[in-house]
């Protein structure tokens, strides 16, 4: 069983940073792309950031800019900085990790910013 420990969640002001991180507890084989989603209240699930293994990024359109994800892969590990921050950036923003044919969700960091 393969878990997805993220941190770095919590209180910022508008224009501020944080910076998010997720690590496996073991070491995983074959995974395709690392990336970020988030969920606001009353709202679906969104994808943020995603970075393939070859490191190829591909960001929402609304974070593009200001939201840069990286990758260790020795480590197993994402990494979302998040700057510029917005309130609408306020979500539960949740880690995943592909492995062919499964899909690793972490368990969810709270992210709010105040105006």
């Amino acid at each position: 069983q393969v878990h997805l420990v993220e941190s770095g969640g919590g209180l910022v002001q508008a224009g501020g940073s944080l910076r998010l991180s997720c690590a496996a507890s073991r070491s995983m084989f074959s995974i395709n792309a690392m990336g970020w989603y988030r969920q606001a209240p009353g709202k679906q699930r969104e994808l943020v950031a995603v970075i393939t293994s070859g490191g190829v990024t591909n960001y929402a359109d609304s974070v593009k800019g200001r939201f840069t994800i990286s990758r260790d892969n020795a480590k197993i590990a994402v990494f979302l900085q998040m700057d510029s921050l917005k309130p609408e950036d306020t979500a539960v923003y949740y880690c995943n990790v592909v492995v062919p044919p499964l899909a690793y969700w972490g368990q969810g960091t709270q992210v709010t910013v105040s105006s």
